[in-house]
């Protein structure tokens, strides 16, 4: 080939990468610059939304599998902004209001403005959060002054519904105003009703099928079944509250998010919550919608407690007979302070060998599935129903504090099985004028706990000193929390550290009335049963507990088993403690209403001098040879120990099965 040719041939591919560079350079140029408009609108309105999706919350059971908190499924009335268009909105909202109402269903309504009988706008009591936050610039932009009439018209105008009539006008600035402060959005679909049942699904969705953006979900609904069981233990869930959103955002809660509010149902949030799905959809340049992709939710774990529905239900009922004894007994006084002012009790039932809580009852009690709809008239229900008073319920302790003292007397030196103290009928070393309910002449520990006497007790405290006392107290649980998963009381312990924390003067003459357990000695029933179950396990105290195991959501696989957790020891020898428990055995054997009681125990009664009528406390651990389970029980105002000593009774005559008529009110002495 000629070097003529050769050169023509370069030429030509020269032209022709030429040629395809420059169609390449024009539509490039077209793409960035003439065409840049139509696909950055493209890159704005094609685009993907990802919306959480529920995940259904792990279910709570007693300790032999009986339901406490379940999930039903229910439906939830929502509307999704990425179907909805802004100018339809209001239209579809009031659509939903008027097939709501007439289905019977509640919308949620969170709007802290309501017309009074006359029609004119009020704000509501306790809602000034709410009021300051809706006329702040971030909303309203309003003075602080403005009236709630001046803030519905800025609202209408806020959300161009000027022209739609009362009271309707209303409810439709209230569903949008909600909407706004839940952050409804393309990624954030807007809860209008939470539950409805079957009846009003079927209404709304055959009347909504062509109104986009309108979804009915199925859902679970938390149910409480045994609601009056263990109410406090089990506790509520709730709409998440702008606090808890704060804490809980950074691990996915979402402003509408249910989460746990009180008990077990707080406590295993992280466990009960599960774990939440998605839907992604892809919006079209169009505006249309479809959805790309779906991750399926993963359910929450269960959690199975150690308390028994059984027992349970027969605490409650034997602490109601024991405020209604100590009624009767001051009907037969017909003197003030003796029992007439009695309105609450509790129980705490612990297993000796792992400290687990069989039983944790109140009384007043309330049912768990109507919290809700009866809070009001809880919270003015005589006797306090919402307090649970076996974990946070602290009062004076009384006579049952005298096996304490003994314990850490016996150990530390002060005293010894030998030792003798003279009751005169009052104490009145330093200045004291304690009195003893007789005259019991020459006791030794024994006897002392025998007879209860407040004089061998004072004058032991006295030799013991406030401080190894208090060591010995908090070793028993006593002062201390117990460990146990839900809120509990810690208690208090008299001493200098409290009296400085108060701001009063301790003395040490003091010692003495606190080691009859008064003074500021204020215990739980959870820590006096711990205490009492800790004499009973040779001075080892566990850790008390109200949950067995967790599971995964079908109970198959066991996450989470609990075992029993030594978390102190009285440090008192099992020769002393022998000794005490061989004195607690005296005491019960004494009581006329524990005559012919088939089992031998160990216990304590108390009666607690206070505003009112004495506090009726007991503490008791059964078998007396080889216990199982310990007792703590106060009556408030309870007057008589008997009606304390009568709950416990009761208790044991169930939990070892001895078929004993449990009607007996006769007096302990």
């Amino acid at each position: 080939m000629g070097i003529g040719n050769r050169k023509w041939r370069y030429a030509l591919m020269m032209i022709i990468i030429l040629i395809v560079t420059a169609v390449f350079c024009v539509r490039l140029f077209r793409w960035q610059v003439r065409e840049n408009s139509v696909y950055e609108d493209i890159a704005l309105t094609s685009t993907e939304y990802t919306i959480s999706t529920d995940a259904v919350r792990g279910e709570i059971y007693d300790v032999n599998g009986v339901p406490l908190a379940q999930n039903q499924t229910g439906y939830k009335l929502t509307l999704n902004k990425i179907f909805i268009p802004d100018d339809k909105l209001n239209s579809t909202v009031l659509k939903l209001l008027e097939l709501t109402e007439k289905c019977g269903c509640k919308w949620i309504d969170e709007l802290p403005i309501k017309a009074d009988g006359n029609g004119e706008y009020q704000f509501l009591p306790k809602k000034e959060d709410e009021i300051s936050e809706l006329k702040s610039k971030e909303m309203l932009n309003m003075n602080s002054y403005s009236t709630a009439q001046e803030c519905m018209a800025a609202f209408a105008k806020r959300y161009k519904c000027e022209d739609v009539p009362e009271p309707r006008r209303h409810d439709l600035i209230s569903v949008r105003y909600n909407m706004e402060i839940t952050g409804f959005s393309r990624s954030n679909p807007y809860v209008f009703s939470k539950e409805l049942d079957e009846r009003s699904m079927t209404i709304i969705s055959e009347n909504t099928q062509t109104d986009p953006g309108v979804e009915i979900e199925s859902t679970a609904v938390r149910k409480y079944v045994n609601g009056t069981s263990a109410p406090h233990l089990v506790g509520v869930t709730g709409l998440i509250s702008a606090e808890e959103y704060d804490e809980l955002e950074e691990k996915g809660y979402a402003y509408n998010d249910i989460v746990g509010k009180l008990g077990i149902e707080y406590a295993y949030e992280d466990q009960l919550r599960g774990k939440e799905g998605s839907k992604t959809y892809e919006v079209s340049p169009d505006g249309s919608a479809s959805l790309k992709q779906t991750t399926p939710s993963q359910p929450g774990n269960s959690v199975y407690l150690t308390v028994d529905t059984k027992y349970q239900q027969l605490a409650q009922k034997a602490l109601k007979e024991a405020v209604d004894e100590a009624h009767a007994y001051s009907k037969t006084t017909g003197e003030k302070h003796t029992g007439e002012d009695c309105v609450g009790a509790s129980v705490v039932v612990l297993n000796v060998k792992d400290f687990s809580v069989l039983c944790a009852a109140n009384y007043p009690n309330y049912d768990l599935s109507k919290y809700y709809s009866d809070y009001e008239k809880l919270l003015n229900t005589k006797g306090d129903p919402l307090v649970n008073r076996a974990f946070d319920g602290a009062l004076a302790p009384g006579s049952t504090f005298k096996p304490l003292v003994a314990s850490a007397a016996l150990e530390e030196g002060a005293i010894d099985t030998k030792t003798r103290i003279t009751c005169n009928g009052i104490y009145t070393k330093g200045g004291l004028k304690l009195r003893c309910m007789f005259v019991h002449g020459s006791l030794n520990v024994y006897e002392g706990i025998r007879d209860s006497c407040n004089v061998f007790f004072a004058e032991t405290a006295r030799l013991l000193g406030i401080d190894k006392m208090n060591i010995y107290s908090r070793r028993c649980g006593l002062g201390v929390k117990t460990g146990v998963e839900i809120g509990e009381s810690s208690g208090t312990l008299a001493g200098p550290e409290f009296s400085e924390m108060m701001g009063t003067q301790w003395f040490e003459s003091s010692v003495s009335p606190a080691g009859i357990g008064q003074s500021d000695n204020q215990f739980t029933p959870l820590q006096l049963a711990a205490y009492a179950a800790t004499i009973a396990n040779d001075g080892v105290r566990l850790k008390t507990h109200i949950v067995d195991k967790v599971t995964d959501f079908t109970g198959k696989q066991t996450i989470y088993q609990s075992k029993a957790e030594t978390v102190d020891d009285m440090g008192v020898s099992k020769e002393n403690l022998k000794e005490v428990r061989k004195a607690m055995n005296m005491a019960t054997n004494s009581y006329d209403s524990l005559t012919g009681f088939p089992m031998q125990i160990g216990g304590k009664t108390g009666t607690a001098e206070n505003s009112g009528s004495d506090h009726a406390n007991f503490i008791c651990f059964a078998p007396y040879d080889n216990p199982q389970i310990a007792i703590a029980v106060m009556v408030e105002h309870g007057a008589k120990s008997y009606v304390a000593v009568n709950v416990a009774k009761k208790i044991m005559n169930e939990y070892f099965n001895l078929g004993l008529e449990t009607d007996d009110k006769k007096k302990t002495s």
